[in-house]
């Protein structure tokens, strides 16, 4: 593949010039991060259990988005009965500085396992439905929207600015993902399922996505996955469990042309960057997991993920995009409590 040179620095920023500012950042002495400003900022995390403690959302409002993205696991619900799933929901809608964020900007989303309704639950949960509903409403969705009628909570919307357009897609990697094999011969939770006819998004939302792709006219195309695309050695839930569907994402990114596209996902507790190349593509693609808004795996030991840049992140946080338009750029913050950056990257397309 062919990299321009802000790309080639940006991923070798990586490995060669780390150093301590309020915590250890993905840093280059060729980029001033603290000048960068931006034209547009969206804002975006997961997992956030509704009876701890919702701490960050002051500094997600510190830094005056006008997006906010849900990746998955918005509440902490499991459960079939739409009576519980509704009141969680509200618990959250309850926290004053959520309200506010609410109040000041656009909020969209997808749902994981946890708020569809069953741990690592795909198209076999029996109550999707009706949780589908439930998801709609905390959303604010009208009940004229396409999403009421068909299944799946699948969507896209585009954010257009005086300087350019950003289209979100965001993807439902539950309603109609096939069954996870489990791994009984190593210690990894799940292993690949090769069958072809298996599934993640399903045939529909596939047409959908491809046509998304295709047609965008967008500067830059974010695709939130509530599951991670690229890290797929560590055995949780993962797009890898499916690697007929992940040859599937990478052949359609590329065949579709579509410009900046840049995938954000969830679920895992912690956060990280991961990087692969992806022959025929002039950029690399970049999966920014960012997980943990409540609580984060923070006796994380190590895992194996070969696309992973800088570190993984093992305290709550949420995630930050800045959108350069003239210079194509695309600035990737993981901040913390208090606001604290706690690494970054940028990225030219």
């Amino acid at each position: 593949m062919r990299l321009n040179f802000f790309s080639i620095l940006c991923i070798g920023l990586v490995f060669f010039s780390c150093k301590s500012l309020e915590n250890e950042k993905i840093v280059s002495a060729n980029v001033d991060y603290q000048s960068i400003t931006s034209d547009l900022t969206i804002a975006f995390g997961s997992c956030n259990n509704q009876n701890l403690d919702n701490v960050l959302w002051d500094d997600v409002l510190k830094n005056s988005p006008s997006v906010w993205i849900w990746g998955g696991d918005n509440v902490y619900a499991d459960t079939q009965d739409m009576k519980k799933l509704r009141a969680d929901y509200n618990k959250l809608l309850d926290v004053p500085n959520y309200k506010q964020l609410r109040e000041s900007v656009k909020v969209l989303g997808t749902w994981d396992d946890h708020d569809y309704g069953i741990n690592d639950g795909g198209a076999e949960f029996d109550a999707k439905d009706q949780s589908q509903q439930e998801f709609l409403d905390f959303f604010g969705v009208s009940k004229t929207d396409i999403r009421r009628q068909r299944k799946g909570v699948y969507h896209s919307e585009k954010i257009s600015t005086p300087k350019g357009m950003v289209n979100i897609i965001l993807l439902d990697t539950r309603y109609f993902r096939s069954a996870l094999i489990k791994d009984k011969d190593t210690k990894k939770r799940y292993k690949p399922n090769l069958d072809t006819k298996s599934t993640i998004l399903g045939d529909e939302q596939w047409q959908w996505l491809e046509k998304e792709l295709k047609q965008s006219k967008s500067d830059f195309n974010l695709i939130v996955s509530s599951i991670q695309f690229l890290s797929d050695e560590h055995g949780f839930e993962a797009w890898g469990n499916f690697p007929h569907e992940v040859k599937k994402l990478k052949a359609l990114i590329k065949e579709s042309k579509a410009k900046g596209v840049l995938l954000l996902s969830g679920d895992r507790h912690i956060s990280e960057f991961s990087i692969n190349s992806i022959d025929g593509l002039n950029y690399p693609l970049i999966d920014f997991t960012s997980s943990g808004l409540t609580h984060a795996y923070s006796n994380f030991k190590g895992e194996p993920n070969p696309y992973r840049v800088g570190k993984v992140v093992s305290q709550i946080s949420f995630g930050l995009l800045k959108f350069d338009f003239k210079n194509r750029t695309i600035h990737m913050e993981m901040r913390g409590d208090n606001n604290h950056i706690l690494q970054q990257l940028s990225q030219r397309y």
